[in-house]
């Protein structure tokens, strides 16, 4: 293999930029050409390349995002669409290409690789942590630490003025983000996608929690289970007595500095996926369990879903009295 090409594509991740170095660098190592490939699946699209050397990924290991770009491109589900793309990579001599990105982008990676049985490697980067086949993706630690900050924050004001919050943060699809949020914040309930909230039942438990003599509470709603303003005027209206108030925590979950674990995590799976592709091993994705690098099959990634830990609603239950 002479040359590969890298992308992003998707919601962004931190750590996106580290996989980028890694791969990019792991790739000259073995005397293999990079082609950066912008804005995601629309730029394989567009052919928006660029040449990459390892003075272009220097100085972007403690950078949130993606220096890349990243745009969702629903048309790359066309197959005229994705044709269009193989043609592109074949005409700039790319023979493999290293896709970082979630489950919407595993899918397009997939597909794509078996229409042209082209060498394609998935690393999982998203803040959800939601794709079977590994422990973890890229961003995920470093989302829920910064969701974890800002509740901290929040409960100062929400204990100083005996109020309960409604905090809601990202997962319109699944409760992985909310309920590690809501573990690690000490959060007194927890609502997600995967259980149809009962809104009365909440309401009896934040009486329950008063005569325990609870005068505070927090409540971690992913954006998928309801509007944490919808929820918030509810429970004003069968709690007159309490403080109700609600915070959106929304974008910035994204954002910022990758955390340790992030980066360590972004710098292997970049660097194995190279590795995978110089073997042809494809169309795989990098994961990891425990501290064991595996690589599963990307059908099992996109027809297999990862679930939830939804026992830890109970341990959330259990730590609220």
């Amino acid at each position: 293999m002479k040359r590969i090409g890298i992308l992003t594509t998707g919601g962004d991740a931190p750590g996106m930029n580290v996989a980028i170095r890694a791969a990019v660098r792991t790739a000259l190592g073995m005397g293999i050409g990079v082609t950066g490939i912008e804005k995601g699946y629309r730029g394989l699209h567009e052919k928006l390349f660029i040449e990459l050397d390892s003075r272009s990924v220097s100085g972007i290991i403690n950078k949130g995002g993606t220096f890349l770009k990243t745009i969702r491109f629903p048309e790359f589900k066309d197959p005229g669409v994705r044709k269009k793309a193989y043609a592109n990579l074949r005409s700039s001599g790319i023979e493999g290409l290293v896709v970082i990105g979630g489950d919407g982008s595993a899918k397009g990676a997939y597909y794509f690789s078996t229409d042209f049985d082209f060498p394609v490697v998935l690393v999982p980067a998203s803040i959800d942590n939601d794709l079977y086949g590994s422990d973890f993706t890229v961003g995920f630690d470093t989302a829920v630490n910064t969701a974890v900050e800002a509740v901290d924050k929040i409960r100062d004001t929400a204990t100083s003025h005996e109020r309960t919050f409604i905090i809601e943060v990202m997962g319109r699809e699944k409760g992985n983000f909310a309920i590690e949020v809501a573990v690690a914040c000490g959060a007194e309930i927890a609502l997600v996608p995967e259980i149809p909230a009962d809104w009365n039942g909440i309401a009896e438990s934040l009486r329950a929690q008063e005569a325990m003599g609870k005068t505070s509470s927090i409540i971690i709603m992913a954006e998928g289970a309801g509007k944490a303003e919808s929820l918030a005027a509810f429970l004003r209206e069968k709690l007159p007595e309490r403080e109700i108030r609600y915070s959106v925590l929304g974008y910035i979950q994204r954002g910022g500095s990758p955390t340790y674990f992030t980066r360590v995590l972004a710098t292997r799976f970049g660097s194995e996926a190279v590795r995978l592709l110089a073997a042809g091993k494809y169309p795989f994705m990098v994961g990891i369990k425990g501290d064991e690098i595996l690589y599963t099959p990307l059908k099992r990634v996109v027809t297999t879903s990862r679930l939830p830990n939804l026992g830890n609603i109970e341990l959330i239950n259990r730590m609220a009295i």
